[in-house]
């Protein structure tokens, strides 16, 4: 199993509507960077991933898994874009801000703390047991 980190801007995909997709989860669409897609063609079933607030909040507040791998992203015809669907597991109970993150040396050379700017990153096993830990989720969820 690998771990992600997904990024939104909580006016335009929130963590809450998130959850209201239930177990049929929702497309990540609209990525546009080849990393941040790339990293999506690595995910496979069943991977988690912190869902992650940008701009307004700059915090973790809760986790995903992948419902679905790799596939064409309907809302372009270009077929350089590709996306998977995410569903909603729980909540992070303590929602880890930015400022936290960078603070913990721990988490000194996690993508979200040196690359602030790419949507779809890796996180390591390490970094995700850390970051579940500072969010009061404890174990970390497999």
């Amino acid at each position: 199993m690998a771990y992600w980190l997904f990024k939104s801007e909580p006016d335009a995909w929130s963590w809450d509507q998130q959850k209201k997709r239930g177990e049929a989860g929702e497309q990540w669409d609209g990525i546009r960077n080849y990393q941040a897609r790339n990293n999506m063609r690595e995910m496979k079933l069943g991977d988690k991933g912190f869902f992650y607030h940008s701009n307004e909040g700059k915090e973790v507040v809760g986790v995903v898994e992948v419902c679905n791998e790799i596939h064409p992203d309907t809302t372009t015809e270009d077929p350089r874009w590709e996306c998977v669907d995410i569903k909603a597991v729980c909540d992070m109970p303590s929602p880890v801000t930015l400022v936290d993150a960078k603070a913990n040396p721990k988490l000194a050379k996690m993508a979200l703390t040196t690359n602030t700017r790419l949507s779809v990153q890796p996180v390591t096993e390490e970094e995700w047991r850390e970051v579940c830990r500072m969010g009061s989720l404890d174990p970390a969820p497999k």
